[in-house]
């Protein structure tokens, strides 16, 4: 997943889990998007993700934390410009 992601991306918070080290609540919410600021290539000490991700918040989180939002579609919007009449 770490090759997915990068600097830039939209990530969504699935898992409000406590912090596995720690036991501590995460002050992280659910359902709320964040956007990477750094992915570190290091293995998550839970074994699961191989890479942090650093959000802004505390330090790095596991990336099985998150789920990688679609990049947004760019929207064209077509401008009809005003017909000219001549008038004969």
């Amino acid at each position: 997943m770490s090759e997915a992601i990068g600097p830039g991306d939209l990530v969504i918070c699935v898992n409000v889990a406590p912090n596995h080290a720690t036991g501590r609540a995460v002050p992280l919410v659910a359902g709320e998007t964040y956007r990477v600021r750094d992915i570190m290539d290091f293995a998550c000490p839970c074994g699961r993700g191989d890479a942090l991700l650093d959000i802004g918040i505390d330090f790095a989180w596991c990336q099985t934390r998150f789920r990688l939002l679609p990049k947004p579609k760019a929207q064209t919007r077509k401008v009809s410009a005003p017909k000219e009449v001549e008038t004969v």
